[in-house]
């Protein structure tokens, strides 16, 4: 199972913007996905006119803020991202990746391990046995202090998970604890497109006025990194014409 999430939120620059790009997909990629226990790989970017809830705290601590591009990489398990960490990397990258990996403006990072999932009604339209949806959405965040935990705990095994078992154009969600970078929780909702998310994720929610009452309590506690949560169309790889599916 791909139990090990590594992500990186930045932003590009207009000018040689595309030759990253190229790079990125047809270069660096590749190479990444011949380290051992590393499975997958995938690059979304987010759609910037979708913005957070107002009613979302975002952290004010002095963070890097990047956020228009997501680069996912999944691994057996989060140790198996010790291999591309500083201390394991020094002096063997080659500069060429270096010089291109330095065109990434305000990166944040986060290595997170996954404790739990559920598959969604459209988990069979997958394209690959790793590679995650078209559209997702993924938050990072942090609880407002310990005590808030066990709730927050309850809230993801008791309502968010089950119902996004349910809810229509729903991929799966995964739910993610973290190893190292600056969010303890990672989420990341996984929907067949883009419109389809707009279209069922909130009305989905809004129908229960209990459990409605309760997600307004949690996400209220909650801390969230610039910008979170994302939401992203997949670039990287891209999908095939046969795979679409309508909202």
């Amino acid at each position: 199972m791909d139990r090990g999430l590594s992500v990186a939120w930045y932003d590009l620059p207009e000018n040689g913007r595309q030759q990253y790009l190229d790079w990125l997909h047809g270069t660096y990629i590749p190479k990444l996905l011949k380290y051992p226990r590393i499975l997958w790989a995938a690059h979304y970017e987010s759609d910037l006119s979708i913005k957070p809830l107002p009613r979302l705290r975002h952290t004010k601590e002095p963070i890097a803020g990047g956020y228009a591009y997501i680069f996912l990489l999944g691994a057996e398990d989060a140790h198996a991202f010790s291999v591309l960490t500083p201390y394991n990397q020094k002096g063997k990258i080659d500069p060429a990746d270096e010089k291109m990996l330095k065109v990434r403006i305000g990166e944040r990072l986060n290595i997170f391990t996954e404790e739990a999932r559920v598959e969604g009604p459209h988990a069979k339209e997958r394209e690959g046995p790793y590679t995650p949806a078209p559209c997702i959405q993924f938050g990072s965040f942090n609880s407002g202090s310990w005590e808030q935990e066990d709730e927050l705990l309850a809230w993801y095994a008791d309502y968010r998970l089950p119902a996004m078992g349910e809810i229509p154009s729903s991929m799966g969600m995964r739910k993610y604890a973290s190893v190292s970078g600056w969010a303890k929780h990672g989420v990341m909702y996984e929907f067949t497109s883009l419109e389809a998310r707009a279209k069922n994720f909130r009305a989905h929610e809004a129908k229960n006025k209990e459990t409605a009452a309760w997600t307004e309590e949690v996400i209220a506690k909650l801390v969230h990194a610039p910008g979170s949560p994302n939401v992203a169309r997949r670039i990287y790889p891209p999908r095939r014409r046969s795979e679409a599916t309508p909202g």
